[in-house]
């Protein structure tokens, strides 16, 4: 079955997919050309933001010993390192800005504040994820192989912890990402593909773990002196804050309701239009003001991130305005809402799904009872795709099918 099949794209011909396709080519091709000083700018301005940031926050817990200090402190602190992680590590190491041709802002060169191997991360998220986004036993980051995300997927007691083990998870997010460019289900099986490989991957996370560690929690509170406890409490509250906020931001992109989520099945024979369509179905995005869509790493833009992941992440609002007249245009379903409302029914997917298919179906039926819509989950379980309840944003007064590393 190809993704065009699926009934949000029924109404579509090949020959609309093949033109659809060339449209976002086509918008893809504009802003290549619109490239220039103000994206290189930007980049640079918001480096500038964030090395400061980070300099300010580890200054003030030089004094932890004071509350305001140490709350100021681990704050701060944990304010550069979600913007060097998102918006700025996140979208440089997707190619963002390797035009610009500078040496210290390039996919090749930067390593960011995060224990996840940045060579590991661009294979497993830059080629696995955004070529194969959604797609179970090609995507790593669907439930990054530790969550049930699709009530199809054979039930196992296991699940019944996934509320608690999606909660660890959450907290330990950096170490969680780290793993899982690592052939996990083989260790499991005892049937390792590339033995080799995994223990040179497993190597490189532990050197980059232990370089992180090493920093957080043993060098700048030595450098803090006598406040040497207070320091390091207060560098782990700025990680945990960090955890959180990026596994929020991560699972609005693609777990809430019309997120669809996809079987290798469903990649046969797939043309560029129908990849672009399945970034468009299997992508969420969410609401907010600039500041809000800078501290996400621009990932309220997770729709237009997956269309075009290596152009410009300032660019995605204009990027929006054009997506959207097409998804008008086509009559395609635009997947957003409010980050709480995202986060919830991402949230309450994933509890659910620590159900077996029968408690999943009963607790559909009780929905229906009180006049409310069927989760995702059961429909999917009983041979349907999700229904799509997307929320076109209104308007605001070409990827390649591996996307760039």
């Amino acid at each position: 079955m190809a993704i065009a099949d699926v009934k949000e794209f029924a109404h579509l011909t090949e020959a609309d997919v093949e033109a659809l396709g060339r449209e976002f080519d086509q918008i893809r091709a504009d802003f290549e050309e619109k490239r220039g000083d103000e994206d290189a700018a930007y980049i640079r301005r918001l480096i500038t933001i964030q090395r400061r940031l980070n300099v300010a926050g580890r200054a003030m817990l030089f004094g932890s010993h004071r509350r305001e200090l140490w709350w100021a402190g681990a704050l701060t602190l944990a304010v550069a390192k979600i913007l060097e992680n998102m918006e700025i590590g996140h979208n440089v190491m997707h190619g963002q800005f390797d035009w610009m041709n500078d040496p210290e802002i390039h996919s090749a060169t930067w390593e960011w504040d995060n224990v996840c191997p940045a060579d590991q991360w661009k294979h497993s998220h830059n080629y696995l994820h955004h070529t194969y986004t959604n797609v179970i036993g090609k995507d790593k980051d669907v439930g990054y192989e530790i969550l049930r995300v699709r009530s199809d997927q054979p039930w196992h007691p296991y699940y019944l912890t996934q509320p608690v083990v999606n909660t660890m998870l959450m907290l330990a997010f950096e170490y969680g990402v780290s793993l899982h460019d690592l052939d996990i289900e083989g260790l499991r099986k005892m049937e390792l593909e590339d033995p080799e490989e995994f223990k040179r991957k497993l190597e490189g996370i532990a050197r980059k773990q232990a370089r992180q560690i090493g920093k957080d929690y043993v060098l700048f509170p030595a450098l803090a002196g006598k406040n040497f406890r207070t320091t390091a409490t207060a560098n782990l509250t700025a990680n945990l804050i960090r955890n959180i906020w990026s596994y929020a931001i991560i699972f609005c992109g693609h777990f809430p309701d019309g997120a669809e989520v996809f079987t290798e099945e469903e990649l046969e024979n797939e043309t560029q239009g129908e990849w672009y369509l399945r970034q468009l179905l299997g992508s969420a995005n969410f609401t907010g003001n600039r500041l809000m869509h800078i501290m996400s790493g621009s990932l309220g833009y997770q729709i237009e991130h997956h269309l075009y992941p290596d152009l410009p992440c300032n660019r995605y609002p204009e990027i929006q305005e054009r997506v959207l007249a097409l998804c008008e245009k086509y009559e395609l379903p635009y997947t957003t809402g409010s980050f709480p409302r995202q986060f919830w029914q991402a949230t309450r997917s994933i509890w659910r799904l620590s159900l077996p298919a029968k408690k999943l179906r009963e607790a559909s039926e009780r929905r229906q009872a009180r006049g409310l819509p069927r989760s995702a989950g059961v429909v999917r379980a009983e041979g349907d795709h999700a229904p799509s309840t997307p929320q076109t944003a209104p308007a605001p007064p070409s990827t390649p099918k591996h996307p760039q590393s």
